[in-house]
């Protein structure tokens, strides 16, 4: 059978992103995946030896990841996918009520700005009023949220609320073509909000320069239509959803990874919640995040076109809408797939016993991962500066690299180690025990997920963590060097 691999997991398989495995059920093929590749084990199973949540199964179409469906013989040819989460139906009518429609009208100047639109059988004159009366909230002024935004403006929507903390940097210019280079240093929602007004003034533009958490995230959002998740972190997505579904109004989910990417409408009718595909996210430093591994610039302007469809969509009341499905695109691979997702009666958020009703009475740090577990041995780190200082000082150091090899392409650490995390239990015999191990990767989470790997597996020697990773990293100089690292 042929089994195709997201991103996300690829550095669990030697890179691939599809593989032939010989079998005739769901349960022979994993058997034959991770007997070709050892590293997968630890990527799909917990500690337990169960398939982790973060990873939904496909075989065809056919969602098939619950254990009862392991057995099952497939037919001759099955394409099976694994999908992991990387933080439809018939439409039921607009979201935008009649009335709130029929107070709105359309002058000389936007009949001619949106011909296009009036020409279309399907929205017309009054599907442009119902654009015009919505009210969307967009979390996240980046790259996802960069196209959603202007297609959002350009198309007309009365009200743009964008909430962002952040600021525009000179990186982000790669992806998040919302910003200019003369935005560098100016918080995202102030330019995402001058380049709504440059596209179309008469649009009520309301910028909250502010970080999403549990105390406001029912406040940002209320009053308003629809919510689109421009974020890119598990944690802002899972409060979002909460959020949401509490409130009763309609997300459309977004995400990508390096070529990949996932779009979806969640707690919209009968549909599922976030909580419902993806009961918990991955620990963190097991799948990178886009930061730590890229994504092509495009990328983001084709997922964020298809999120800003999906609500155009929601509002007029036409279409074929993404609840109850999961579309992931590979733009490297050139495929594409709509992917059925079911409720869960289970779900402690929308099923049938609900135990979340409050954001503020959840914990996403300890959820997310993000919080230390006390009865765990801290992870002690050392500073850019505390490690250049032993370096220079020609201490007895062992340097392990866990990052990827294009990571590695971008800067080098000399003398390093190179060990993925997936190899670094039955490759602890390369590493001295009398001698401190410093783990190095991008940012200093994948690093500490290394540390923990290592303990679990039994690994005694001292173990240090690089804090902030190379980010942190970059701007020391070695003077024997005579220039940066």
């Amino acid at each position: 059978m042929k089994v195709i691999i997201s991103a996300t997991l690829r550095s669990f398989f030697g890179r691939t992103s599809e593989t032939e495995i010989q079998g005739n059920t769901i349960e022979e093929i994993l058997k034959g995946l991770t007997d070709e590749y050892p590293d997968a084990k630890k990527g799909i199973y917990g500690e337990d030896g169960t398939l982790r949540s973060f990873i939904r199964i496909y075989a065809g179409t056919k969602d098939v990841t619950d254990p009862e469906h392991h057995k099952e013989v497939l037919p001759e040819g099955t394409e099976v996918l694994l999908i992991p989460f990387v933080a439809g139906g018939a439409p039921e009518g607009s979201i935008i009520s009649e009335e709130r429609r029929k107070a709105v009208t359309l002058d000389d100047q936007e009949i001619e700005r949106f011909n296009k639109h009036l020409l279309l059988r399907e929205i017309s004159v009054k599907g442009q009023k119902r654009i015009k009366a919505a009210k969307v909230v967009v979390i996240g002024a980046g790259a996802l949220g960069s196209p959603v935004i202007q297609y959002l403006a350009a198309a007309g929507v009365g009200t743009i609320k964008v909430v962002d903390f952040d600021v525009v940097t000179l990186g982000n210019l790669q992806s998040q073509v919302i910003h200019s280079s003369r935005d560098v240093k100016r918080p995202k929602t102030a330019s995402a909000r001058d380049t709504i007004r440059n596209i179309n003034k008469n649009i009520e533009v309301i910028a909250e320069n502010q970080q999403l958490d549990a105390e406001n995230a029912m406040e940002l959002i209320e009053g308003f239509d629809l919510v689109i998740d421009c974020t890119d972190n598990y944690k802002a997505r899972y409060l979002i959803n909460d959020a949401c579904v509490l409130s009763g109004i309609p997300l459309i989910f977004g995400a990508m990874y390096q070529y990949e990417g996932q779009v979806s409408v969640l707690g919209y009718g009968d549909g599922p919640c976030l909580r419902c595909i993806y009961p918990e996210p991955p620990a963190p430093g097991l799948v990178p995040t886009c930061a730590e591994g890229g994504t092509i610039s495009p990328l983001s302007g084709i997922i964020g076109s298809i999120q800003a469809n999906e609500a155009l969509k929601l509002i007029i009341g036409i279409g074929e809408y993404l609840s109850g499905k999961l579309l992931t695109v590979d733009t490297l691979g050139l495929r594409s797939h709509v992917l059925p997702v079911k409720h869960s009666c289970s779900c402690p958020l929308c099923g049938d016993n609900p135990t979340i009703v409050a954001p503020e009475d959840f914990d996403y740090e300890e959820f997310c991962g993000l919080k230390e577990d006390k009865n765990e041995t801290p992870v002690e780190g050392l500073t850019p500066k505390e490690l250049a200082h032993r370096i220079e000082n020609g201490d007895p150091i062992t340097i392990v690299d866990v990052r990827e090899p294009h990571e590695r392409a971008i800067v080098r650490f000399p003398s390093a180690l190179v060990i993925p995390i997936g190899q670094l239990a039955r490759r602890q015999k390369e590493l001295n025990p009398e001698q401190d191990t410093v783990f190095i990767c991008k940012e200093g989470k994948r690093s500490i997920l290394a540390i923990n790997t290592l303990r679990e597996a039994g690994y005694k020697g001292p173990l240090y963590n690089l804090k902030g990773g190379m980010d942190a990293m970059k701007d020391i100089i070695f003077s024997n060097e005579g220039g940066w690292l």
